[in-house]
């Protein structure tokens, strides 16, 4: 034997078990760091145990490219699993057409590199189910992917998953270019009376005349339910009261509805995953976690036609009656593309959101970076919030949002539309009052904003312990801030064109501690409301305290002190 070829077999061996000894390793201190300085007691999140067994849905049927219907391939392949206690159902690279795919438990569906999943656009395919959308319950067309009940169960792989979305939605003239609607309305459909909407089918026209946000609250049975089928657009994954979940490494895209929706979930995992929507797709969310308990995203990219990471627990009454908060989130590492919001917290709240951490994320382009939103009649609590280490650059409306008035339009449609006159009459506190109180945001910066900082609570539930540290915004319009109680602000460098750069209106408890506006313009900052109390400014850098301040007859004598 060839003496130098035995030293190099040995040495192989040893740095392939060193290797394969270290690698464990690696993994474990990555998600460990996943858990680093959070600041509430968050359970590891449980993942999914998949057995070992293996098919592939070709072994029953499933033809590849994108013409004959592999449903039936599909359901046999889970069912083989099932009986022998489950394992991962293999999707080799190929375009595979089918209806819906309904997981049982302990089954992992697996999208091998250049696998093509593309849901079938005849939406015979998918009955109608008792669910849960926009808060309500009510009736739907089925889930492409959906689970209901079960334990242990995962999608994973680098493959891609379509929903044939742009057969379901409405599109509105405005946010095509004038040849692609030319385009569309040529290719079928109708359109609305003023002509600015494309609507699939007459039956999508006519489920949205009686719709309210996407549901038809009037009609009660499945049979009414069935005339308006088309309009009832699916969310592409629903996963309904599942424990041990896994989604790692597919791409989802062109969804009919919200992309991933996982409702009543514990132990939710998502990362390494990827999810596209067209800009102009209606309602098109990124992932809605809803109602969950231990969840944690990470390291995962959203570009999408709505908001893009959104935390929600129900809505008005059903929310309340549910009584169940999404609590325990942890999102990292994800990067924001296009989107209404980055990360949103609303409006479907009412249940109410604790315990989540967000940190090391990048926001490019979307509507807005960090957005809250509610309004009167939703009631519940969104509390002890944490986010640090944002980055965000050319965000059309606010980079940070607290929006108690919110309308139901994105934030640049809002603008479009002009600013809406906000009921400011104090209205009695009740169960419908939302409430958002101590929540921390720090160690952000945003080069390109229509406004900074948006701080909008309700006369009759201020907002409550708002702390903002370490930010750096460039935007044309600083910071406003209105019925708040609590304010601490550390450290705000705003690069503003528009003056005054702060407006604080009825707050009380604010503490200003560390201020840079940059240039000569005046005023900086002004007071005013007659609910104005307590309000202490230090370290402002002001040369000329009564130029740079404006401070409204209305405001109570004593309210401010320039420490």
């Amino acid at each position: 034997m060839n003496p130098f070829k035995s030293v190099f077999t040995f040495l192989s061996v040893i740095l392939f078990s060193v290797a394969s000894f270290a690698q464990p390793s690696i993994i474990k201190s990555r998600t460990t760091d996943l858990y680093k300085n959070l600041e509430f007691k968050m359970p590891v999140v449980k993942e999914p145990v998949i057995p070992s067994n293996s098919v592939s849905i070709v072994d029953f049927g499933a033809v590849s490219g994108g013409q004959d219907l592999c449903t039936e391939a599909f359901s046999k392949a889970i069912d083989a699993l099932s009986v022998k206690g489950g394992g991962r159902v293999v999707i080799p690279r190929g375009t595979w057409l089918t209806g819906p795919i309904t997981l049982k438990s302990n089954i992992e569906l697996h999208a091998e590199p250049g696998a093509l999943v593309l849901f079938s656009p005849d939406k015979n395919l998918y009955s109608l189910v008792n669910t849960n959308f926009e808060g309500f319950n009510t009736f739907r067309c089925s889930s492409p992917v959906n689970g209901r009940n079960l334990v242990n169960i995962a999608i994973t792989g680098k493959g891609v998953f379509d929903g044939s979305g742009d057969a379901w939605r409405a599109v509105k003239k405005e946010k095509l270019t004038e040849s692609q609607w030319k385009k569309l309305v040529a290719s079928g459909g109708l359109l609305s009376e003023n002509g600015k909407t494309w609507y699939p089918s007459e039956q999508f026209r006519a489920g949205e005349k009686i719709a309210e946000m996407n549901v038809p609250r009037q009609l009660k049975t499945k049979e009414e339910f069935e005339k308006i089928r088309d309009f009832l657009r699916p969310v592409m994954i629903s996963l309904v009261s599942c424990k041990k979940v896994l989604i790692d490494g597919p791409t989802f895209q062109n969804s009919p509805a919200w992309c991933i929706h996982p409702l009543l979930c514990e132990d939710l995992t998502v990362r390494n995953t990827t999810v596209k929507n067209p800009w102009y797709s209606q309602n098109g969310d990124g992932i809605d976690i809803e109602s969950c308990k231990n969840s944690i995203v990470h390291d995962s990219n959203f570009d999408v036609g709505d908001d893009a990471i959104c935390i929600k627990s129900g809505k008005d009454k059903e929310g309340r009656d549910r009584g169940i908060p999404n609590e325990n989130l942890v999102i990292k590492n994800c990067i924001v593309y296009h989107g209404h919001g980055g990360v949103t917290v609303g409006s479907e709240m009412s249940g109410g959101v604790r315990n989540m951490h967000v940190s090391n994320c990048t926001f490019i382009g979307t509507d807005v970076g960090l957005r809250f939103k509610s309004n009167r009649g939703r009631g519940g609590v969104v509390e002890n919030i944490f986010i640090s280490n944002i980055e965000m650059i050319n965000i059309p409306a606010q980079a940070i949002s607290f929006d108690l008035f919110y309308g139901g339009k994105s934030a640049s449609e809002a603008l479009d539309e002009g600013a809406a006159k906000n009921d400011q009459a104090i209205r009695v506190a009740s169960e419908e009052t939302p409430q958002f109180k101590n929540i921390s945001i720090r160690d952000v910066n945003c080069k390109g904003a229509l406004q900074a900082i948006l701080l909008q609570g309700l006369p009759e539930m201020n907002l409550k312990n708002i702390q903002l540290e370490n930010i750096r915004m460039e935007s044309n319009i600083g910071l406003t801030c209105t019925d708040a109680d609590g304010v601490k602000i550390k450290n705000l460098t705003l690069v503003t064109k528009k003056r005054p750069a702060m407006d604080f209106k009825n707050c009380v408890n604010v503490d200003l501690d560390g201020l840079t506006i940059p240039g000569e313009a005046i005023p900086v900052l002004r007071i005013s409301g007659a609910k104005t109390d307590k309000f202490y400014l230090q370290n402002s850098g002001f040369k000329d305290v009564k130029k740079q301040m404006v401070i409204e007859d209305e405001v109570p004598v004593k309210a401010i002190t320039l420490l």
